[in-house]
């Protein structure tokens, strides 16, 4: 799966949100769309990465090691 950069920005920093780290803001628009493609929902906290999400950026870190 190809995003565009925004969305993988967006996803990367969902992805270090769930790790615990401090992220910087995140596009609605771009959250929105993660969100359509089922790599992130929206809670009470906020955005959310959802583990297709963290499944999506793990094989695109393998794939560019």
């Amino acid at each position: 799966m190809t995003l565009p950069s925004g969305q993988m920005k967006a996803l990367r920093n969902l992805s270090r949100k769930r790790s615990g780290e401090d992220v910087d803001w995140i596009n609605i628009s771009d959250a929105r769309a993660l969100t359509d493609l089922g790599l992130a929902e929206r809670g009470r906290a906020g955005w959310m990465i959802t583990d297709m999400g963290v499944d999506l950026v793990q094989r695109l870190d393998q794939a560019r090691d």
